[in-house]
């Protein structure tokens, strides 16, 4: 069983210096029937202006991944922690029993495009944390990388929540496969490019949920294609 959701019909907001596209209620963007998918609570595809930025806000109780697809994004924490990510790079933060962080674009001159994403724990009332990592794009090209996951697979950061994420590029005709269990759901994220999704084609910031549906197949389609796959619970 499927369930596609289009990029254009996600929720906008244009603030001028922030353009964001939520693929669920968010903010002041509310829609019932797009609550989330299983634990996934958020995706929001964000572009922030040079020099503009979330300035220090608070989390509590949420797993919150951010995956920078172009420019830089600069973080810091109530933990202490500093860093600015560009592509390639992962972050996870476990907001745990609550943390401050912000968010902001260094460069004069260039916006950074994002994806933030929010997980929703399997754990409450945990101490806060934070975890980065790189994983160039060789790592990813014609394979599923995982690049988050619940149980701490190699080179991912990891959740607190049974969920494995997986991050691919593909060339046009390049084909990657997924066995999802029986009692377990696929939410496929399209970063960049165009994919087809067993008999589906979708494009740059489309997404299609898929549960009973034991054998995935995801092939490039018309571009280079970047795709978030989420393996949930």
């Amino acid at each position: 069983m499927f369930s596609v959701r289009a990029a254009d019909d996600r929720g906008k907001v244009n603030l001028g210096w922030l353009n964001s596209h939520h693929s669920f209620s968010f903010g002041h963007y509310y829609d019932r029937n797009h609550m989330g998918f299983r634990s996934l609570r958020v995706i929001n595809e964000d572009i922030i202006q040079p020099g503009q930025g979330f300035s220090t806000h608070g989390h509590r109780d949420m797993e919150i991944i951010t995956y920078v697809l172009d420019g830089a994004l600069a973080h810091k924490d109530s933990l202490g922690n500093g860093s600015t990510m560009r592509p390639g790079d992962v972050q996870r933060m476990s907001a745990g029993t609550g943390i401050l962080h912000s968010e902001f674009n260094p460069s004069d001159e260039e916006p950074v495009h994002l994806l933030q994403i929010w997980i929703l724990p399997n754990q409450e009332g945990v101490d806060p944390s934070y975890e980065q990592r790189y994983i160039g794009p060789e790592e990813k090209q014609g394979q599923l990388r995982c690049i988050a996951s619940g149980d701490g697979k190699p080179g991912s950061v990891k959740l607190y929540q049974d969920a494995d994420i997986y991050a691919t590029i593909l060339e046009p005709g390049e084909a990657v496969t997924h066995s999802l269990a029986s009692d377990r759901g696929a939410w496929i994220q399209v970063v960049r490019g165009s994919v087809q999704v067993q008999e589906h084609t979708l494009q740059a910031g489309d997404a299609i949920a898929l549960w009973e549906t034991p054998d995935l197949q995801l092939t490039g389609h018309q571009e280079t294609t970047e795709v978030l796959l989420f393996d949930l619970p």
